[in-house]
């Protein structure tokens, strides 16, 4: 057996919580033999959820109370500094303490990334830790970097951005020279604001000096073809550019559906290719890739929907692990 991983999940965060995460923890225990989950929030109310799963393997889930939680609308700077026994600060307090490996959290997306920065702490000389969600493509993922962590960047943080991000893609994702483009307006070097211009000679350099594989500016068309393997951006653009792929997805979603509901000679298609259908929809499906890593922080801290359901968790779960 391969050693045990301890995952601390957040039972409390979330618009699910705590039915979705605690059902994902007995899920995941049962899917994998290495892992026990460590769920953190307020005890009565965890144990009653579990109590409805009598069958699960009962040394590998572990309760910590946590009297508090942290609310989405909270100022997250003020939450984590105030709300010491909230199941979020309890939760990444056990990660510092090297009581468990990773954390996992669909709550507040500010206070875990306030959290893990200030508890967990950052990585030697990276500045500040993006969002790095991966997108589906033509060719499989893609990892887009930053998506909202840092809204307002310098030319230095997306540099890091692109450095970071290329060293998670080959680290993670196992790919050998992951390329690594710009978000830009266009894909001649001249093109957009001084933040991207800057920018794009920071890591023209760097791809120069071999430090990442930079392959130039690319256009949000480009993206979901497989053009680039690492999309650099401010959190802000990087935001609209997720949150539009996401509504695409689902608008494509629901016009195939509609389609093949007309009549029954489409029903009879959508009968003939019903494992192409599902192939394609498990690939824009967002519980599939599980949640958000933040990067450059000592340890895995995964930030899930804010929706997730037990099956978003779980792959939240193993992409921690």
């Amino acid at each position: 057996m391969s050693e045990m991983v301890k995952v601390v999940v957040d039972a409390m965060g979330g618009d699910n919580a705590p039915e979705e995460p605690v059902k994902a923890a007995v899920e995941a225990v049962k899917e994998k033999e290495n892992i026990q989950v460590i769920l953190t929030g307020v005890q009565d109310v965890i144990e009653a959820e579990l109590r409805k799963y009598p069958d699960y393997p009962k040394d590998r889930i572990r309760v910590v109370h946590a009297s508090q939680v942290i609310e989405t609308a909270e100022p997250p700077v003020m939450a984590i500094q105030k709300k010491k026994d909230s199941s979020i600060v309890v939760g990444l307090n056990l990660v510092k303490k090297q009581e468990a490996d990773a954390f996992v959290s669909s709550g507040s997306t500010g206070a875990v990334l306030v959290g893990g920065q200030v508890i967990v702490g950052r990585i030697k000389g990276v500045e500040r830790p993006p969002l790095a969600p991966l997108i589906p493509t033509k060719d499989g993922v893609a990892l887009l970097i930053d998506c909202g962590a840092n809204v307002e960047c310098t030319p230095e943080f997306l540099l890091q951005f692109g450095v970071v991000g290329s060293l998670y893609a080959q680290k993670a994702m196992g790919m050998d020279c992951p390329r690594v483009g710009l978000l830009n307006n266009g894909t001649e070097d001249s093109k957009g604001p001084a933040l991207q211009k800057e920018a794009y000679a920071l890591l023209a350099q760097a791809g120069q000096a071999g430090v990442l594989n930079f392959v130039g500016n690319t256009e949000a068309r480009d993206v979901p073809l497989g053009q680039v393997d690492v999309i650099v951006c401010d959190g802000y653009a990087g935001n609209i550019l997720l949150k539009s792929i996401e509504g695409t997805a689902m608008f494509m979603g629901s016009m195939v559906k509609g389609m093949f509901k007309k009549n029954w000679v489409t029903k009879l298609g959508a009968l003939c290719c019903k494992s192409g259908i599902r192939e394609m929809m498990a690939t824009l499906d967002y519980r599939e890739v599980g949640g958000t890593a933040l990067l450059g922080i000592r340890k895995p801290v995964i930030k899930a929907h804010g929706s997730s359901d037990p099956r978003a968790f779980r792959s939240a779960i193993r992409q921690a692990m």
